[in-house]
């Protein structure tokens, strides 16, 4: 099937998830669930044939975002129950007005239609976009990269058996099976036929939707991601956060990938950042990029390097991390200003004047006092899990759950009424 007549036939039954009782919806998606766990060893075979063919191709770090096992499929799972757990988005009443007149006018939450998600090599995004999309009354289409689409396949089947087991539609959730660009293509320019797209993996991709896209586009960011540890920070505090931001999982949008350090505490905090993400982590030590001013503090120890052109704009998604050292809250928030993305940034300090001033004028859609940006996520937030990070400011910011996915109308009930 080409990727135009799929999105067709998506569209024609909109009408019918839109229609979906909450019971009926939360009934799918415990069965969709059970036949995921169900089809694990065929979920496991799917994904050793993807993890093979890009043995060569990609880093560790990279495959990891590939790889599932028994415990990644049961969290798939169990993410989806959580979605099954929520509050059901459509129908909610936002705002009632009476008018003098007599005309009363309630806004009211209902679904976007047919929901487009454009993503690359994570196959646990299947699920979570699934899940949502079904929750919050709107058909899936789905288009990943080849170099995870068995394993997206086997997902998809899956969930399909349990669409099937409650009396729907296979329509309802959708993979093209076209992995070339030209599919990508073809769901920018369906106008009509798609009233969302969401692209979900790196820049390029992120860039390319955005500028191309003839459907609505949410602009999904990138993660220059920064942790700045100020004068007044908790040293130990901000050694713990920095190396979760940083090592708990590099290879994902929340990971820190620029450190700012005060210089009253740059001399006792980098040798000591040093040391828990490099001398302490043997198996996968972290790289520093180093300011003129770190490096002079850092020069000639093990895996610390002079930053580069462009290492300040660069999402490394690795075990790798740009230092910079800077005199001020002020000159912090000067350098997010110009390289941060608009995901996620962090202020390290007790000074609660100096936390204030960095929350009001970081301009991004997740801003951190004394916690790790690893929380951005749709999970973390209590949304059940999200269909993207939004870093725009129309329609939706940050993490993108249930009722970001929903648009509104109005209702205008009148006894008569002419104007």
């Amino acid at each position: 099937m080409t990727t135009r007549e799929m999105l067709t036939e998506a569209n024609k039954v909109k009408a019918q998830v839109a229609a979906l009782t909450p019971e009926e919806k939360n009934a799918a998606l415990f069965a969709m669930a059970d036949c995921l766990v169900g089809c694990t060893d065929a979920i496991l075979a799917a994904n050793a044939q993807d993890l093979a063919a890009a043995k060569d191709s990609v880093s560790e770090v990279m495959a990891d975002r590939l790889r599932l096992d028994k415990k990644r499929i049961e969290g798939m799972a169990e993410g989806m129950r959580q979605v099954a757990a929520l509050p059901d988005p459509v129908g909610r009443r936002l705002e009632s007005i009476t008018r003098p007149n007599g005309l009363k006018i309630t806004k009211v939450s209902v679904p976007l239609g047919v929901v487009a998600i454009i993503y690359e090599s994570r196959p646990n995004v299947t699920s979570d976009a699934a899940a949502l999309c079904l929750k919050s009354g709107n058909v899936c289409v789905l288009r990943i990269g080849r170099e995870a689409y068995r394993s997206a396949s086997a997902i998809v089947e899956a969930m399909r058996a349990g669409l099937q087991k409650c009396g729907l539609d296979r329509r309802l959730v959708n993979l093209a099976e076209d992995t070339t660009r030209q599919s990508s293509a073809d769901i920018m320019a369906a106008t009509g036929l798609v009233d969302l797209l969401i692209p979900r993996g790196g820049k390029g991709l992120i860039d390319a939707c955005v500028r191309n896209a003839k459907v609505p586009c949410i602009q999904t960011g990138t993660g220059i991601c920064h942790v700045y540890v100020d004068a007044a920070a908790d040293i130990g505090m901000a050694l713990d956060i920095a190396e979760n931001a940083k090592c708990s999982r590099p290879s994902v949008c929340n990971a820190m990938e620029v450190c700012l350090v005060n210089s009253a505490v740059a001399q006792d905090f980098l040798p000591e950042l040093w040391r828990r993400l490099v001398a302490e982590r043997a198996a996968s030590p972290v790289l520093f990029k180093l300011d003129e001013r770190a490096f002079a503090i850092l020069g000639g120890r093990e895996n610390c390097v002079p930053a580069g052109e462009g290492d300040f704009d660069r999402e490394f998604l690795d075990y790798v991390m740009a230092v910079k050292v800077v005199d001020s809250v002020r000159e912090a928030i000067g350098h997010i200003a110009v390289h941060s993305t608009g995901h996620s940034d962090c202020i390290i300090t007790e000074d609660a004047a100096a936390a204030d001033r960095f929350v009001n004028a970081v301009d991004s859609a997740a801003v951190y006092v004394n916690a790790s940006t690893r929380f951005t996520d749709g999970g973390e937030f209590g949304l059940g899990c999200e269909m993207g990070i939004s870093t725009q400011k129309l329609h939706a910011r940050g993490p993108m759950g249930l009722n970001e996915l929903t648009s509104y109308k109005y209702v205008v009930r009148g006894e008569g009424q002419i104007r």
